[in-house]
């Protein structure tokens, strides 16, 4: 079970990462050949092909030129598509060739002799221009080499984390498992009494539970009270594993789901690119765009899921120190003024407020909360953020003028994945995890979050924390 599971998740990053590397292939291909036209057609443009050969212009460039009798050989294409081909007006025949697949000629040798001809009629005479795709071909390669064993080093350090998740998701039916095999030694040899009959039957129930099968639950009729509670606490142990394990299940589902949406983005660009992409700048530089953003999504929310697991493989460590919680606040709001100018960000700040935690992770958490405020405040609109005391505890609240969340989700909004209204998240963006990662920093520095909200109104979140006294100042 172990191995089957991981072979499904290591499966589906192994997907991805065949389909970028198809997408990157397309991409390269396309700007070479690109590339090759649009200086061939600089150079008629320019001198004639005449003079172009005979001073030698195209071989500093190095293409070949040869004149030929016939210009049937190689794909043509549809006039309304040949014009917005760098050679269009020349309406040429394009084609790739390259020595076959034999042994007496070696990949070097192979890819030496792979070019790229264009095969035109201009002035009265056939020409075949050939550009050697030498060199790109080697560079592509070399690319793809550092890329495939960058992939294939993360897949294999993925194999021993995977292993580990799924043997701690798994380690309750094991014990168990082991705990019934016990219990049926055992009650051999108690003989046929009926205590020992009611024990073998729940052994036997228990070791018919799978992960298939957890919802399956043990009766509790038997007449004896000892029985009945051991069955009592095995259901509600086999409960609690159960929604461990469909919480597991369900959030590799959404993470397949994340990241399939940003894929689907980028195979659509890239058959864009294939189909028109080639011959029209203004949609191979929409296109290029469209794929850099959806790869810098990826990455976000790989890095965000990479988070999540560490965090639930207890992985993290906590750099504690004292510190000034109105300092880090008002870095951020620094930093936030800088990149957007589209919001009035005001503070109040009880400085001093000083509290025991990592830094860095607090740091994240105020964050989020802000960059959320962000995305659902109109411009123009006013952000505050207040930092105070109260007894025991320091408060950090984040309260914005924004579009607000209905009363029945709030309680939600930390569930990883959860977003209230599906179409607002399309236009803001996010993968609804931000918050799950701020509840698990605040939760691991025993804080809890405070969260009033209307919808239209506006949203007011609050970080509450152990307060830390400093000698020198509180």
């Amino acid at each position: 079970m172990i191995l089957r599971l991981n072979f499904r998740i290591l499966g589906i990053l192994l997907a991805g990462f065949i389909s970028l590397n198809i997408i990157i292939s397309l991409m390269f291909t396309g700007i070479i050949l690109w590339q090759a036209e649009t200086d061939a057609n600089n150079l008629i443009d320019s001198f004639g092909i005449s003079m172009a050969v005979d001073r030698g212009f195209f071989s500093a460039q190095n293409y070949e030129v040869e004149q030929i009798e016939e210009v049937d050989e190689g794909i043509g294409f549809p006039s309304f598509l040949q014009r917005r081909l760098p050679l269009g007006e020349l309406d040429p025949r394009r084609r790739i060739s390259s020595p076959g697949l034999t042994p007496r000629i070696s990949w070097e040798e192979r890819i030496k002799q792979t070019k790229y001809h264009l095969a035109f009629s201009l002035d009265g005479e056939n020409y075949q221009l050939s550009y050697p795709l030498t060199d790109d071909l080697r560079v592509f390669g070399n690319f793809m080499l550092v890329i495939i064993i960058a992939q294939g080093l993360f897949v294999i350090g993925r194999i021993g984390d995977n292993t580990r998740m799924i043997r701690k998701t798994l380690k309750p039916l094991a014990e168990m498992a082991e705990a019934a095999k016990k219990l049926q030694e055992d009650m051999a040899k108690l003989g046929s009494t009926p205590a020992g009959d009611e024990l073998h039957n729940l052994a036997g129930a228990i070791k018919t539970i799978d992960a298939g099968k957890l919802n399956k639950r043990i009766s509790v009729d038997s007449s004896q009270n000892e029985l009945k509670d051991l069955a009592h606490a095995i259901n509600d142990m086999l409960n609690r594993i159960n929604q461990a394990y469909e919480s597991q299940v369900r959030f590799v589902s959404d993470a397949s789901h994340e990241l399939r949406t940003p894929i689907s983005v980028i195979q659509g660009y890239a058959g864009l690119l294939d189909r028109w992409g080639k011959h029209d700048e203004k949609t191979l530089q929409e296109s290029i765009s469209a794929i850099k953003s959806e790869t810098e999504s990826m990455k976000t929310l790989v890095e965000q899921l990479l988070f999540l697991a560490r965090g639930d493989n207890e992985t993290i460590q906590l750099h504690k120190e004292i510190f000034d919680t109105c300092l880090v606040v008002d870095e951020i709001i620094k930093e936030t003024r800088l990149i957007d100018p589209n919001h009035v960000f005001e503070t109040e700040l009880d400085s001093p407020a000083y509290i025991e935690a990592d830094q860095q992770l607090i740091k994240q958490a105020v964050r989020i909360l802000v960059d959320n405020s962000i995305k659902y405040t109109p411009a123009e609109e006013t952000i505050l953020i207040k930092v105070f005391k109260e007894e025991d505890k320091v408060k950090i609240q984040v309260q914005d003028n924004g579009i607000g969340i209905d009363p029945e989700d709030v309680p939600n909004i930390f569930d990883r994945f959860y977003r209230s209204d599906e179409s607002r998240a399309r236009k803001t963006g996010g993968s609804g995890l931000g918050l799950s990662i701020a509840r698990w920093i605040v939760e691991r520095h025993q804080g809890h979050f405070e969260v009033i909200s209307r919808l239209d109104i506006g949203t007011r979140t609050t970080i509450v924390l152990p307060r830390t006294l400093d000698s020198h100042n509180d």
